[in-house]
């Protein structure tokens, strides 16, 4: 393949930091994310740090992309500074509240617009653990996806990688052009220098939503999610009327009647005798409960 083709999209995605501090405000039965820090994945850095060493190496073209909110524009200028040629951030209004499915079609139509012949991002999320986004975005291109990726070798017109399987063994496979690869956290990212970054602050993020990519919106968001949030509540026990405790009890017992909520303990039945009476009595027991005739 010549170097000029040899254009790389790199997914990258945000996760939790969870490094203290930390703030969780609760609202109500949810939980507000104001007061979480946000961080770039580093599976995803892996994967920006392998397509820049082909970059470095044969020529290759690196174009970011990232699907969220305006805050994803602090990794995209990251990413600039490391080497990216180009910066790409798709968020529309339409496609908050989406599942995995609705997601995936919009970085399907991302990959058929921009027609890049490897398209690379990391196998997991630390917070939220595996992202089917980008393999079903694959499915629904009709190109392979190689998961759990520690080393990639580029051939003619496709690719062989070495990826982890169970029980800590590897597997070598191969797949034609153009494919996904999800990398496993493991290369290093370059560090940028001063010069780089204060350059990467004025490099400018291509905006680009549902219009630009000719979906429909019931296709995208909570209207194309196949699994919609549904909403939920706290479940709360029905009150039991507490009788207040007698003042000349000890202190110790009245807690115990408040914590019971005014149920009093089951009284088992003390038996005392020789061994056939016992047997005797347990019978009895049996026959009046109906289980013994």
């Amino acid at each position: 393949m010549p170097d000029n083709n040899l254009n790389i999209l790199v997914l990258l995605r945000e996760c939790s930091d969870p490094r203290p501090p930390a703030k969780v405000i609760t609202r109500g039965a949810g939980i507000s994310e104001r007061g979480l820090r946000r961080i770039a994945n580093p599976a995803d850095l892996s994967a920006l740090e392998e397509a820049l060493v082909l970059k470095d190496r044969l020529g290759a073209v690196v174009t970011v992309l990232a699907m969220g909110p305006q805050r994803l524009d602090d990794l995209l200028h990251l990413a600039a500074s490391l080497g990216a040629d180009r910066c790409i951030r798709c968020w529309d209004h339409g496609m908050d509240g989406g599942d995995a499915t609705a997601d995936a079609r919009v970085l399907s139509r991302l990959i058929k617009i921009l027609a890049p012949a490897l398209i690379f991002s990391g196998s997991r999320l630390p917070d939220r653990g595996d992202d089917p986004v980008p393999a079903l975005a694959a499915a629904l291109s009709r190109i392979p996806c190689l998961a759990a990726v520690t080393e990639l070798t580029l051939g003619n017109n496709n690719v062989k990688a070495l990826r982890k399987v169970d029980r800590g063994g590897y597997q070598e496979v191969a797949a034609p052009l153009p494919c996904v690869v999800l990398f496993e956290e493991g290369a290093v990212p370059r560090y940028p220098s001063v010069e780089a970054v204060t350059a990467a602050v004025a490099t400018g993020v291509e905006k680009w939503n549902l219009a630009s990519l000719g979906l429909p919106f019931w296709e995208v968001g909570a209207s194309g999610a196949i699994l919609p949030l549904a909403e939920f509540g706290v479940p709360r026990p029905d009150p039991i009327r507490v009788v207040t405790p007698d003042a000349q009890l000890p202190a110790f017992e009245r807690i115990i009647s408040l914590l019971s909520g005014g149920i009093k303990s089951r009284e088992g039945r003390l038996h005392s005798g020789s061994l056939d009476e016992t047997v005797a009595g347990i019978w009895q027991i049996l026959v009046e409960e109906g289980v013994a005739t």
